[in-house]
């Protein structure tokens, strides 16, 4: 009897009876039974014991490919390698990291909360919108058996989500591009515009006055010539003083100097001029001092020779005045460094010439003395004629022993001729004798004429040198002379100070754009630093 509403049929092979295909004992009933799941051995439950089989395990090259498609950035695989290499790990790459670190139960992605990137809502429903397997494919994949490859997304559904994302990254950086103007317009724009403002429309304008002049010395002309003449006049002669004079317009000597001849203080005092710029009443002499250092600019220039200076005020006409009253002081500093070089150079010269004239007045005053105490002029003329006397005499005196001789030569001489003969020979030779012994003998309290004569050689001598000193200091006076009045400094003035019709000052573009630069890099700078931080924090 056939079953109600089943309808058998016969299913022919082409295998014979009795063959290998078809078993022995094998009929057509059991061949539809096997067709139909009932035969060959099959069961009701063999589709259910074929789903509680355990999954195959997925090879390395299938979870490398499913771990690319779960879209990892750049960050997060870098840093699944440095957690990888921290547990001691050897990755052949940044994916295979992560594979490894799964495989170890271990989260590559721990620290994410400081290093993922910022999703949008678009992203978040459309991984919401995607199967289970795609938006948490490391859930589906098991550490130690994977399942198999996610399903795939038709074309439409990923043209879509593409669009999605090419809108939310255009937003993103219209919503960056807002935030850095805006960041622009607070920390550079603003400040700039308001910078840009206090110049235009609060700043006092400053007027200058510039002059030029330098310190010349007064060389006389060298008679060697040549070589000797070469290095003289030059502006290295004058370098020390010109540094001087410079440091001395820059001290508060000379703002001091200023103040007290035209009114420094009140001038920069005034309520005309803009608060930046105005000094107050009360302030104190080092505030009148750095006011004053900004508004006088002083450059001195070692090839030229020159000294240029730049006086600034709000009143044109003051600015001059300014500047003509420092170069006045200047010009009496000069002064006062070349007359103390001068006297310095004369002092010595001038003392040691009264000196050696003092001398020698004494010297021939002790001349003097001896020849008035002695009444000889001269010891050489004295002695010069004693000498001739005694001559004479002797002459006299060798004529009277021949006449003796003469009047003895006959038999019978004239006695009294004999006697007078020999009383003159006698009296000549006393004469004689004496004027020897007055030349060297004294008489009572009087010196000998050799005394007086070795007296009056040695004051003559001494004052002799006293006069050749007295020429020498005199020669050494006139060369200090002359080196003084080398030595002699002049501040000429090159270029003088002229009262302007146009203020100089404040440069208001040129402030403006410097202004806009010192902002452009400070927001430069912050910025940057801000993101070397963050990026030193976040690795």
């Amino acid at each position: 009897m056939k079953p109600k509403g089943k309808k058998f049929r016969i299913r022919r092979t082409g295998a014979a009876p009795g063959s290998a295909a078809s078993p022995a004992g094998a009929t057509d009933g059991d061949a539809q039974d096997s067709e139909d799941g009932f035969g060959g051995g099959a069961f009701p439950g063999a589709a259910a014991a074929q789903d509680q089989q355990p999954p195959r395990t997925l090879s390395i090259e299938e979870e490398l490919a499913a771990i690319r498609q779960e879209g990892l950035t750049g960050r997060q695989l870098r840093m699944a390698r440095r957690t990888a290499q921290k547990h001691g790990l050897q990755p052949a790459s940044d994916f295979d990291a992560v594979r490894l670190l799964r495989r170890q139960g271990i989260d590559p992605f721990e620290r994410s909360n400081m290093l993922e990137l910022v999703v949008n809502e678009g992203q978040k429903s459309a991984q919401a919108r995607l199967p289970a397997t795609v938006r948490h494919p490391s859930s589906q994949v098991p550490a130690t058996a994977p399942a198999g490859p996610p399903p795939t997304i038709d074309e439409a559904t990923r043209a879509q989500e593409i669009l999605r994302m090419q809108r939310d990254i255009a937003a993103r950086r219209r919503k960056r591009l807002i935030l850095l103007a805006a960041r622009l317009l607070v920390f550079v724009l603003l400040p700039t515009a308001g910078v840009g403002y206090y110049f235009y429309n609060v700043a006092t304008p400053f007027y200058a006055a510039n002059s030029e002049f330098q310190i010349q010395k007064a060389e006389a002309s060298s008679p060697a010539g040549g070589l000797a003449g070469l290095f003289g006049g030059t502006t290295f002669a004058t370098v020390q003083d010109s540094i001087a004079v410079q440091s001395f317009l820059e001290s508060r000597e000379a703002m001091q100097l200023v103040d007290e001849e035209l009114g420094l203080r009140d001038h920069f005092s005034s309520p005309d001029i803009d608060p930046l710029n105005r000094l107050a009443p009360d302030a104190t002499e080092e505030d009148l001092y750095d006011l004053y250092s900004r508004n006088l600019t002083i450059g001195y220039d070692p090839t030229e020779g020159l000294i240029r200076m730049e006086v600034v005020s709000a009143d044109p006409e003051l600015s001059e005045r300014f500047s003509q009253a420092l170069i006045r002081h200047a010009e009496s500093r000069v002064d006062q460094m070349a007359q103390r070089l001068r006297g310095d150079q004369m002092a010595g010269a001038r003392e040691s010439y009264e000196e050696a004239e003092a001398n020698m007045m004494a010297a021939q005053q002790r001349v003097v003395a001896l020849q008035e105490q002695s009444g000889v002029l001269s010891s050489e003329a004295e002695v010069g004629a004693l000498f001739n006397q005694i001559s004479t005499f002797e002459i006299q005196a060798q004529q009277e022993r021949l006449r003796l001789a003469e009047l003895q030569s006959v038999q019978r001489p004239n006695q009294a001729q004999v006697e007078v003969a020999e009383r003159n020979i006698q009296r000549l030779e006393a004469l004689i004798a004496e004027l020897r012994a007055s030349m060297t003998d004294g008489q009572s309290d009087d010196a000998s004429l050799a005394q007086i004569s070795a007296q009056l050689v040695v004051a003559q001598a001494d004052l002799q040198t006293r006069q050749l000193m007295l020429a020498q200091a005199l020669q050494a006076l006139e060369a200090s002379r002359l080196e003084a009045s080398r030595q002699s400094l002049y501040l000429t003035v090159s270029v003088n100070p002229v009262a302007t019709d146009e203020a100089a000052y404040p440069r208001k573009l040129e402030n403006t754009l410097l202004a806009f630069l010192v902002f452009s890099g400070i927001y430069l700078m912050v910025s940057m630093t801000a993101s070397i931080l963050r990026e030193q924090v976040s690795a």
